[in-house]
């Protein structure tokens, strides 16, 4: 289940304290982004629930999308240890997600 994110502070203080983030970037009226996020939300829940997912929607929240460099919608970030280390933005399929998370996610929860 996506956490939703109000403001720069509650998404910086989970950085800080959690392992492993997957931070979903939409807006209200990405079509994509709506058929995508359940998608995204089984993937995590099947084969990496250590990480925790949240949700920050760009429209209401310009600075959080400023603060991370988001410029289009849909766009995943995967942090470890409060780093980013997969990027996805607009086009990217669950499969290729699902690879790039596995070699980081082992190392971290294995």
């Amino acid at each position: 289940m996506f956490a939703e994110i109000h403001s720069l502070d509650e998404f910086n203080q989970l950085l800080a304290e959690q392992p492993a983030i997957m931070a979903y970037f939409s807006t209200d009226g990405c079509n994509v982004c709506k058929i995508l996020k359940p998608k995204v939300e089984r993937l995590v829940h099947d084969h990496f629930p250590e990480i925790l997912l949240v949700y920050i929607e760009t429209n209401k929240f310009p600075e959080l999308a400023a603060q991370n460099w988001i410029f289009a919608v849909p766009t995943l970030l995967v942090f470890f240890e409060s780093r980013e280390y997969i990027r996805k933005s607009r086009n990217f399929g669950l499969d290729e997600l699902g690879h790039e998370i596995e070699r980081p996610y082992g190392l971290m929860f294995s």
